[in-house]
């Protein structure tokens, strides 16, 4: 049942573009893995922005009456977002010639959550063949930001929709997953800002199950993206240099 109080999704997104805003910018003004606390602080914001936007995907895979126009959408915006991630962080536009981590957006990350989603729900396929499928979808989005957590997360959030404890103990289940890559292969210290994820539990609670009047904030998030993050870009040659990485980034 839709509730009239709480926040509806526009709002909730909202919260997901400010904080996801705050964090590369954080990224681009101060790069590298800072052990200053107000800059740890600010990329804790930032992770608010990855677990509202799966939970989204899931929900608009629920709601929506076209998978493949919604599909087409999100690879749409991977394709366009992989050249202005790359420029803003500056990460080669070919990938794999840095690192094998954060190629490319969390778009393409997303796009794939959707298909699993529609694969998961498949009533032709075979149980292996769909385990198959998971596989491959998993490493084809291991390059990309939040890697293949994020299509996992966001299969198991739509599986258990109507679970609202199970969906929140999966979804911090694959950021430790994350959280545990972090720890051995990058960074410590920002393994245990992933985990910070769990400030969203409370506002995703709150959710009414209500879109809000304006129906305009897919859209807005559509061009947002790409956008914020050339203007980061702008940004970062303007104060390093066009040859400059600042490092790795989260959605």
């Amino acid at each position: 049942m839709k509730r009239t109080k709480g926040l509806n999704a526009n709002e909730l997104k909202l919260i997901a573009i400010t904080a996801m805003t705050v964090d590369h910018l954080t990224w681009t003004l101060w790069p590298g893995y800072s052990r200053v606390w107000w800059v740890l602080l600010l990329h804790v914001i930032g992770r608010l922005t990855a677990p509202i936007m799966w939970f989204f995907v899931a929900e608009g895979y629920h709601y929506t009456h076209d998978v493949k126009k919604y599909a087409g959408r999100l690879f749409a915006l991977a394709l366009i977002s992989h050249f202005a991630y790359n420029f803003c962080f500056g990460i080669p536009f070919l990938p794999f010639q840095t690192s094998v981590f954060n190629q490319t957006s969390v778009a393409w990350s997303l796009a794939w959550g959707l298909v699993l989603l529609q694969v998961n729900d498949s009533k032709t396929l075979k149980e292996w063949q769909r385990l198959l499928i998971i596989l491959l979808v998993c490493v084809i989005t291991f390059p990309s930001d939040w890697s293949c957590i994020a299509v996992m997360a966001i299969l198991f959030m739509g599986a258990y929709r109507q679970d609202f404890k199970k969906q929140m103990m999966w979804m911090m289940f694959w950021t430790l997953m994350y959280a545990l890559v972090y720890f051995l292969f990058i960074d410590r210290v920002y393994a245990v800002v992933q985990l910070f994820t769990c400030l969203t539990i409370p506002l995703l609670y709150r959710y009414n199950g209500q879109r809000g009047k304006w129906k305009g904030m897919g859209k807005l998030f559509y061009a947002y993206y790409p956008a914020h993050l050339a203007v980061c870009g702008i940004i970062r040659v303007a104060l390093w240099g066009a040859g400059f990485s600042t490092g790795t980034a989260n959605f």
